[in-house]
């Protein structure tokens, strides 16, 4: 059996991504395609479009092509995982396949810095795709396209013309989002991920309130917000985020992020405080302000 392993953020995927696949199905010997979403590249500091979107993604971009599986190995760790990882991982379930490992130009000038390259080696042999200028080695397998897109350009100027058809709106309509937007959204996924129950969040924009966004959620119990509050340190910090105060204690944690402050309650301190009534209240007593004005 012959395996093709192609990965990357796809942050977002786009043409050069889809065009790469076709001609591997096309010129490689396989029997299977395994499309790899990074959680967060171990070589970034932080992603824009959660795991799970960049993976719905590509499988609408790749659902009519019966040799393309989207394997979700590295995002089901939810954290940084290095290739040599993902493709011991690929050995164990498939022991007597010959893998193909499908790189940039780019990713292939830096192969040296990647963890256990040697080891590497031996596991693999590489396909490249070229991007720009590239003076293969001899004897390297190259796919006879020439990728001028990127995830990050595309981030910046959102051309239709590099996004695939099948998700093309939805990945406009992702990265034209508040920048808020995304935040808050890693931060409900973050809590979701970690079995936080009834998360809500309050837009305090223009409510005379000291923070913009007020997100609560309840904690199973006392030592779970405790156990929240360090898989937010996790993935937020990795992100960029700062946290500028912390108040925790088994019952109740704040988290004030500047702009955003953060919740998290057992149940019974949540019925005993119902901040959703106070902020509600306060949504109300704006309204009346403006209604005098």
């Amino acid at each position: 059996m012959n395996i093709a392993i192609f990965g990357g953020s796809f942050d977002p995927p786009h043409t050069g991504h889809e065009l790469i696949v076709k001609k591997a199905l096309e010129i490689l010997d396989i029997d299977k395609l395994l499309v790899v979403t990074t959680y967060l590249s171990p070589f970034k500091e932080s992603f824009c479009a959660p795991a799970p979107m960049r993976q719905a993604w590509l499988a609408k971009m790749f659902q009519n092509m019966e040799k393309v599986e989207i394997f979700s190995y590295e995002c089901d760790q939810k954290r940084q995982v290095p290739t040599i990882e993902t493709i011991l991982h690929v050995k164990s379930l498939y022991p007597e396949a010959k893998l193909f490992l499908i790189v940039g130009s780019d990713s292939f000038s830096a192969l040296p810095k990647w963890n256990r390259y040697d080891e590497l080696c031996k596991l693999v042999e590489f396909v490249v795709a070229p991007r720009g200028e590239f003076t293969p080695p001899k004897d390297l397998k190259i796919l006879p396209i020439n990728v001028n897109i990127s995830s990050s350009k595309l981030r910046s100027f959102l051309d239709r013309r590099f996004i695939p058809k099948a998700i093309e709106n939805e990945v406009i309509a992702f990265y034209t989002r508040n920048p808020m937007d995304n935040r808050i959204e890693r931060i409900v996924t973050a809590l979701s991920d970690k079995k936080a129950e009834d998360i809500q969040v309050f837009d305090m924009t223009g409510k005379d309130y000291f923070v913009n966004t007020v997100v609560i959620a309840t904690t199973m119990g006392e030592r779970h917000g405790l156990s929240l509050l360090d898989h937010l340190k996790t993935e937020l910090k990795g992100a960029g985020e700062s946290f500028l105060h912390v108040d925790a204690d088994e019952n109740w944690t704040v988290i004030d992020m500047g702009d955003i402050l953060i919740h998290l309650m057992t149940p019974a301190y949540r019925v005993k405080y119902n901040l959703e009534l106070f902020l509600k209240e306060r949504e109300d007593e704006m309204k009346r302000v403006r209604g005098v004005e």
